[in-house]
């Protein structure tokens, strides 16, 4: 991973050299979801999405459905259906104009945090879409940049009898 100007300037102004070793920079900036993640990943009942339009306004959003939500198609590639629950097509739209994405998952049982970025593109037919058949689009992720987080400051919720059911 390549450090922007800003990311950069804010390590050298805050950080401590040793954050940025060769070994700790090897464990928490990845290119690749490691194995011992997708059944996490397959598993979350629902992550956050992050996009931004050409002149870069953000926005993040909110994607649940429950465990299953998520595919992963290998170490590089993932894919979430899309289902427009309020038809503004706000994420879908910024990724029309702009296909860099954030997506992050946390766990509040255990306070497990992963971010991954990468390239969106959305597939409304065709075999991606065949992925999710109840879903009219299916939004395929290609992984550049994967990082992992510690659990700490993550508030531990418990889910409800409703949710284990």
């Amino acid at each position: 991973m390549t450090f922007g100007r800003g990311e950069r300037e804010a390590q050298q102004r805050w950080g401590r050299a040793e954050s940025r070793s060769p070994a700790r920079l090897a464990r928490l900036l990845l290119d690749h979801v490691p194995g011992e993640y997708h059944a996490r990943l397959e598993a979350a009942p629902f992550f956050f999405l992050a996009t931004s339009n050409e002149a870069g306004r953000c926005d993040c959003s909110f994607k649940g459905g429950g465990p299953g939500l998520v595919r992963m198609l290998d170490s590089r590639s993932l894919a979430f259906p899309d289902f427009s629950g309020n038809e503004l097509f706000m994420s879908l739209g910024n990724v029309l104009e702009n296909p860099h994405v954030g997506l992050l998952f946390i766990d509040f049982v255990d306070g497990a945090r992963l971010r991954v970025n990468g390239r969106a593109r959305i597939h409304d037919q065709g075999p991606a879409r065949a992925l999710f058949p109840q879903a009219p689009r299916v939004v395929v992720v290609a992984i550049e940049e994967v990082t992992p987080n510690c659990a700490a400051h993550v508030p531990r919720l418990v889910p409800s009898d409703k949710e284990r059911n």
